[in-house]
């Protein structure tokens, strides 16, 4: 399992198999998506690699929001709110 995958998972409770939710609809997701993307070279992966900056996304919105700069600060508000929501539910 990818780092910032293991750092989602484990953040969450979360298992290899168990549902993870979209943080957007709710459905399936299937990637961890980087809010603000560790871009091409790599660089420093360690300050993009926290949750914060992580969220689980459908495919289909991973395509749709993901790395494209008019939708980052939505990302991150609803990122937020959903940490919120999880936090208080656990």
């Amino acid at each position: 399992m990818k780092k910032y995958k293991k750092i989602y998972f484990d953040h969450f409770n979360y298992a290899e198999g168990d549902f993870v939710p979209s943080e957007i609809s709710g459905k399936v997701a299937v990637d961890i998506h980087h809010i603000d993307c560790v871009g091409m070279g790599g660089g420093d992966r360690e300050k993009y690699d926290v949750i914060e900056n992580l969220m689980a996304l459908t495919r289909e919105e991973h395509i749709k929001y993901g790395d494209k700069k008019q939708y980052k600060e939505w990302l991150k508000e609803i990122h937020l709110n959903f940490m919120k929501k999880e936090k208080y539910e656990s």
